[in-house]
């Protein structure tokens, strides 16, 4: 590293929780600054992961201080970067030069991707750093290979949001909500909508269903992005054949914010104006549950949507990179 503090990188697995606490618990609060979400339940199933020394990445230490972490997970032959987060390290020497945390973050995320991409069962490595602002570490993942795909993060006040009357479907549709029985019908219309889609790029559990039926695994059952929220979360049912044509799922991500984790339409329904009733049902029962706010997020190539959302009151509060890199591709570096 440049700075002449020093920093070791050492195995993320042979450190238990209670050394990382500092650190998460400045990450937490950085969560709940810039986009306004709890990172307490993450931040209790990470511990619970590193108790158990099986999270594989890298920490950064200073002297007997964890400055910093960075880990991933794998599923089969891809590798998801979870996260990279490091304090400011400042020199109590005045002849030693500080390391910003950003420095720190860079060489973290250096040492895991010496491990991912020369690991030759890994053939995919995707990320989605949402805390970090878009171009933090872009040199870096360039530099490694990985194409770039600029996100926004958009929010929408709840706090004047009034209960103007909903559109209603007719014919053959039907809108309810949520329910426990609807995720294999909800896997096969993620993967019809996101075929050819951006987003597709960026998660290849679009391009399946069963890999969509992962997705919603996790958000559903498993709170991977927030509380799912059931009465937030609605479908459209096509009557006679019972598939499922639209969804919204929401969760909470503090007790103040609503977060929408899925909207889709599939493509033989799209222009009915389904994506913006569902879009009303939901921020209307996040306002019924006290939330403040709702957020969601984008792909900035997906203009259709983006335009969509700003007609319906969302403002883009922040935008972040996700980032692919794919063995047989890897030497791609295209934006």
């Amino acid at each position: 590293m440049a700075s002449a503090t020093s920093i070791e990188i050492l195995d993320l697995r042979h450190f238990a929780a209670p050394m990382l606490r500092p650190v998460i618990e400045a990450e937490g609060e950085l969560w709940r600054q810039r986009l306004h979400w709890d990172y307490r339940t993450s931040a209790k199933l990470l511990m619970q992961y590193l108790d158990n020394g099986s999270l594989p990445g890298y920490v950064a230490l200073e002297g007997d201080r964890v400055v910093g972490y960075a880990f991933c997970v794998y599923e089969e032959s891809k590798a998801i970067v979870g996260d990279v987060f490091a304090l400011d390290v400042r020199s109590p020497a005045a002849h030693d030069a500080p390391c910003p945390a950003p420095e720190i973050e860079r060489t973290l995320l250096k040492h895991l991707f010496e491990t991912l991409l020369n690991s030759p069962q890994v053939n995919r490595v995707e990320s989605q750093l949402l805390l970090h602002p878009s171009g933090s570490h872009t040199a870096i993942f360039q530099a490694n290979g990985f194409r770039i795909f600029r996100r926004l993060f958009m929010v929408k006040s709840l706090t004047e949001m009034g209960s103007a009357p909903l559109g209603k479907l007719t014919g053959d549709l039907e809108l309810r909500v949520w329910r426990d029985d609807d995720l294999n019908g909800a896997a096969h219309l993620i993967a019809e909508a996101y075929r050819g889609h951006p987003d597709s790029l960026i998660n290849d559990q679009y391009c399946s269903a069963h890999g969509s039926q992962r997705f919603l695994h996790n958000i559903v059952r498993y709170s991977g992005c927030g509380s799912f929220s059931q009465p937030a979360s609605f479908v459209v049912v096509h009557r006679p054949s019972h598939e499922l044509v639209a969804l919204i799922l929401g969760s909470r991500v503090s007790a103040l914010c609503g977060h929408i984790t899925q909207v889709c339409v599939h493509p033989q329904y799209r222009r009915r104006g389904l994506a913006r009733l569902l879009l009303a049902m939901s921020a209307q029962s996040f306002l019924r549950q006290g939330a403040g706010e709702i957020s969601l997020t984008v792909t900035e190539a997906n203009s259709q949507a983006i335009d969509l959302y700003r007609d319906e009151g969302y403002e883009c509060a922040h935008v972040f990179d996700a980032a692919v890199w794919q063995r047989d591709v890897g030497t791609a570096t295209a934006r």
